[in-house]
């Protein structure tokens, strides 16, 4: 068989998007998922990330995306970046760097495997159909190493991976870490009610509670997705957006034009969830929609209003997946305030590459204990749901009965 060439390519203007949608298409069910089309790895996505400048080496994401081939046809692909910096990421390194700083080391740049500024699992390893995939990632993996060595990066970082993926890196020497988040399950629900009786009483009233507090103040709600998009949206949503940005940690990630060129090239994946009060928008959270689940991910507001976070990112999220029939809604990264809105535990996967071994020995020997703290916390977290005692969850009643309105989380601005 003819042997795979191996290249990175500075940006995907010169990837065709039909050759890489096939790839991270194949990649999701051959990862061991059960999307068939995860919408922040397309080429739409990415290509918006990049032709807007939101990353670019001026903000330290230079696109190197790592390119394997057989005779000119494309086998495999990995969206790769050259850092000089962790922000964006949502799976924590500054430690490392920190130590490894002190030490007299270099541990910028560094090459992350990802996509910007979105803590959503999917393919990192995007595979051509009909490819060997072991072939493929091995392949795809020597192309990481070689970059490292060539740029002279300190390490490759792997972040929210499909599983598949994990064992596969964990086999080719990378080490293996494990996080967590929140995400809410669809059991086959006719309705948001229905969801609710699967509930502990005290927390089904908790919530209808919240509901009604939310949009008590005259507030009305509107999804808008599709052709229905239109400049006033993404007017008003990126004020919300940038507004909470800039609280919360100096200058937001995304720009305007991002927001207009997802909405140009794929607005059926797009769904605004806009809050209205006395003619205007109050607050917006941007949804993105894949073939099985929602996946949330930013939103802001000019108005405080309790509860209408919870309604707007968790809330009217489980009416849409509902409605859609989608599996479950994925709210992004932190969060134990969920637990209380329906949403449980989920473990998340990372691999990291270090070069240095000293580096690598005092990772490995950290992750190893934070994984036995991270599979104990979610092991409990999952006894506190409010999910009534006949579901074979410990009691709801160890759960407060209305969590507190949540701190806003940088990533999700807050995450949704």
């Amino acid at each position: 068989m003819t042997e795979l060439q191996v290249r990175a390519v500075p940006g995907l203007a010169g990837i065709a998007a039909d050759a890489w949608d096939a790839c991270a298409t194949s990649a999701e069910t051959l990862s061991g998922g059960d999307e068939t089309h995860n919408p922040f790895v397309s080429h739409a996505f990415l290509s918006s990330l990049e032709d807007s400048g939101c990353v670019s080496r001026k903000v330290g994401w230079l696109p190197l995306h790592v390119m394997v081939e057989r005779e000119g046809r494309l086998v495999g692909v990995a969206p790769c970046y050259l850092k000089s910096h962790s922000q964006g990421e949502y799976v924590f390194d500054h430690g490392w760097a920190d130590a490894y700083e002190r030490a007299g080391g270099s541990y910028y740049p560094k090459l992350q495997v990802s996509v910007p500024f979105t803590p959503v699992t999917g393919p990192r390893f995007l595979i051509a159909p009909g490819q060997d995939v072991n072939e493929a990632a091995s392949a795809i993996v020597a192309g990481l190493r070689a970059l490292r060595t060539e740029t002279k990066a300190s390490s490759i970082h792997v972040t929210f991976m499909q599983e598949r993926e994990w064992d596969q890196a964990g086999a080719l020497g990378f080490l293996q870490r494990v996080d967590q988040q929140f995400h809410w399950d669809n059991a086959a629900y006719a309705s948001f009610e229905d969801f609710l009786g699967a509930l502990a009483s005290r927390k089904r009233k908790a919530i209808r509670r919240e509901r009604r507090d939310a949009l008590a103040p005259g507030i009305t709600i509107e999804h808008v997705t599709g052709a229905d998009l239109t400049p006033a949206h993404w007017d008003a949503f990126y004020e919300f957006y940038a507004d909470t940005g800039a609280r919360k940690w100096g200058r937001p990630y995304l720009n305007r034009k991002f927001f207009e060129l997802i909405g140009a090239r794929m607005p059926e994946r797009v769904l605004l969830v806009m809050a209205r009060r006395e003619g205007r928008f109050i607050a917006g959270a941007i949804n993105f929609i894949g073939d099985v689940a929602l996946y949330g991910r930013n939103w802001g507001c000019v108005e405080d209003h309790p509860f209408l976070h919870f309604e707007v990112c968790y809330y009217q999220a489980i009416d849409f997946a509902i409605a859609r029939g989608l599996k479950r809604v994925e709210a992004g990264a932190q969060g134990e305030h969920k637990l209380a809105r329906g949403y449980r535990p989920v473990l998340m996967h990372s691999a990291h590459d270090i070069a240095d071994p000293a580096l690598r020995r005092a990772v490995a020997d950290y992750l190893a204990r934070e994984r036995e703290h991270v599979l104990e916390a979610a092991e409990v977290l999952d006894t506190l749901t409010p999910f009534r005692r006949e579901t074979g969850d410990c009691p709801a009643s160890d759960l407060p009965e209305a969590a507190p309105e949540a701190t806003p989380s940088a990533d999700q601005t807050p995450e949704t």
